[in-house]
């Protein structure tokens, strides 16, 4: 398969491609050479830039489409040239929304999503960019030669950058889940010295559950929490085998899903992590020196924070053979499905909130806490998709 050939070659090109990121402040002035994360605000999104030692660079995600104006020149100041790889944790517009005008700015010399199929007209749109664009493109196949690895990419100086989640077709894709195209979000663990980064993408319950019975390392100094503090997310089993001495909430100031959710903060606080929002305190700056992680927010007058870090070994424990009932592999990028969702001609109807760019199912649990009342209901989701972009938290 021409895709396993590529992911093959993945952390020998990457370990070989010189340096192309421009220098931070902390580069210029550190000898110890630091890991630098950028979470960006994008508002109701995510996006995160990972700058290593050597310059590598790695775009998680690229914010909903309102970020692209934002996001494109602040890539930009920080990377010259294409960036080495993007990494499209799922394929729903709020993180995928600002990454086609990203990479025809810049360029990528390789894109990685799940493979899940999600029948969107933007995320076929992007995947037109990056097959014009991208180097290579590739999903993270498991090593066929070695199955029970974790895929791993080299960034320099020992940075490492391994993927957790999914692991098609070594384990099958999640599947009845509250959202399947959620819980298979790309999750990957970014380690340097003693200390290490968790991507979550929006991960579900499920999703935490199922890694959870795998024999991996989840300690990380820094989490990146999954589906932007959301309620169903960042259980309490998780949060306790992570461990993390800072987590990052990327979400829109006032969004209409009232993200961060007080159940999800409560948990997080019950970490004793420093939580940081984009919301409230802008861009997050986090530089790793391989023993501690200062990170500092942009606004918020909040000082630099540095937390220890405490990785003393290898990601994966031992062997990964773990699978569940066997769910085929949906619309991999070699026999990519172009389905159209469902009309809603069954009875259910879709509403949006006043001031909303998103639409929901009328028995979302978002609609029950919003705090405003006026709302636009339509009877059909073709009504809908005319005026509005469907709502991230119920899939409509």
């Amino acid at each position: 398969m021409a895709f396993v050939r590529l992911l093959l070659a993945l952390f020998v090109l990457l370990a070989a491609l010189p340096g192309r990121a421009a220098s931070s402040p902390a580069q210029q002035t550190s000898p110890l050479k630091p890991l630098t994360v950028y979470f960006f605000d994008v508002g109701q999104g995510d996006a995160a830039l990972i700058v290593s030692p050597t310059g590598k660079t790695v775009l998680i995600d690229g914010g909903p489409p309102e970020a692209d104006e934002a996001l494109v020149p602040r890539i930009r100041q920080l990377v010259q040239g294409p960036i080495d790889l993007v990494i499209l944790t799922h394929p729903h517009l709020d993180h995928l929304g600002g990454l086609a005008k990203v990479i025809q700015a810049v360029g990528a010399r390789r894109f990685m999503d799940p493979g899940f199929d999600h029948p969107s007209e933007a995320y076929r749109k992007l995947l037109e960019v990056v097959g014009k664009k991208a180097g290579q493109v590739m999903t993270p196949t498991p090593n066929p030669s070695a199955p029970e690895t974790l895929l791993t990419v080299g960034l320099g100086e020992g940075a490492t950058l391994s993927v957790l989640w999914p692991r098609t077709p070594q384990d099958a894709f999640l599947d009845n889940t509250r959202s399947d195209v959620n819980a298979n979000s790309i999750v990957a663990k970014l380690t340097y010295g003693k200390t290490a980064f968790l991507f979550t993408g929006d991960a579900e319950p499920e999703t935490e559950a199922y890694l959870l019975r795998k024999p991996i390392d989840f300690t990380s100094t820094v989490l990146k929490v999954a589906h932007h503090g959301g309620r169903h997310s960042s259980t309490a089993p998780f949060l306790a085998a992570v461990k993390p001495q800072a987590a990052v909430i990327s979400c829109g100031a006032d969004n209409d899903y009232g993200h961060p959710t007080e159940e999800a903060l409560q948990r997080l606080g019950a970490t004793g992590a420093r939580i940081f929002r984009t919301d409230l305190q802008g861009e997050v700056l986090a530089v790793s020196n391989g023993t501690t992680v200062t990170l500092t927010p942009k606004k918020g007058g909040s000082k630099p924070t540095v937390v220890p870090g405490r990785v003393t070994g290898p990601v994966a424990t031992g062997p990964l053979s773990m699978t569940h009932k066997a769910v085929p592999a949906k619309g991999t990028h070699s026999e990519h499905k172009t389905a159209t969702p469902a009309s809603g001609t069954s009875g259910m109807r879709y509403v949006s909130l006043k001031g909303s760019k998103v639409f929901h199912r009328e028995d979302c649990g978002t609609l029950e806490r919003a705090k405003t009342k006026e709302r636009t209901v339509y009877t059909s989701r073709t009504a809908a998709l005319r005026e509005r972009r469907p709502s991230e938290d119920c899939d409509p």
